[in-house]
């Protein structure tokens, strides 16, 4: 089974690299990457870049020349506090773009243009680690304190990041069968949010994630069927 896993943030990337000391890290017009040796076949990182922009091009770009069976998005994301807690492992079964402003038709129908059901029936059960499963909800910036009530009460969201909608939508529009595990990094709620301004815990929090979920990635593979 060919296997891409996508990491998306450059503090995520900056965590990943030094995990594969040693390999060879190649180039390309949408991102870094490396292959690394997996139990039935290599395994290609590849650095999808921040943000919606860059992480639609780089999925399309890694299903065009990579031809994965599978594609796999590991990375952090931003948690509502009250609502879970940092460190959380979320296994994304739908994902929303919520910064569109439709002010000419009906703004749901775009809104729902964008959403993402992510078919996860081909993973085998009981999943192997520790996750909650649910809804991520996608924009092109971090969590706004004044948007929580809004994204709680309309989606019932607990947590947010730049790129898993895109991810998850270019995927799905290639029939590609695509797995999302985002840890909670940090939590943002009325007094703001933790990590603002202090991208040094933003980068110690990764570390730790990204190095789980690294760790973590075969039995997910072995989940998957690979």
């Amino acid at each position: 089974m060919k296997i891409v896993v996508l990491i998306s943030a450059n503090a995520e990337w900056h965590s990943v690299k030094p995990l594969f000391y040693g390999a060879e890290i190649q180039s390309s017009p949408m991102g870094e990457w490396l292959a690394a040796a997996g139990n039935s076949s290599p395994i290609v990182f590849f650095h999808g870049g921040w943000g919606k922009i860059s992480a639609a091009a780089t999925t399309q770009y890694v299903i065009d020349h990579f031809h994965p069976d599978l594609i796999i998005n590991l990375g952090t994301c931003g948690g509502f506090d009250g609502r879970i807690e940092t460190g959380t492992v979320i296994l994304v079964e739908k994902t929303i773009v919520y910064d569109i402003f439709e002010q000419m038709a009906d703004a749901d129908d775009a809104v729902d243009h964008y959403s993402t059901d992510i078919d996860l029936s081909w993973l085998a059960e009981p999943v192997p680690h520790v996750v909650r499963r649910g809804l991520l909800v996608s924009a092109d910036r971090d969590i706004l304190v004044g948007d929580i009530p809004m994204l709680v009460s309309r989606f019932g969201a607990v947590a947010a990041d730049w790129e898993s909608g895109a991810i998850a939508w270019v995927a799905n529009k290639n029939h590609i069968r695509c797995l999302i595990l985002r840890g909670v990094s940090d939590l943002v709620g009325t007094g703001g949010g933790e990590a603002y301004g202090n991208l040094d815990l933003f980068q110690q929090r990764t570390d730790k994630i990204m190095e789980l979920l690294i760790h973590q990635l075969e039995s997910w593979i072995q989940a998957s069927g690979g």
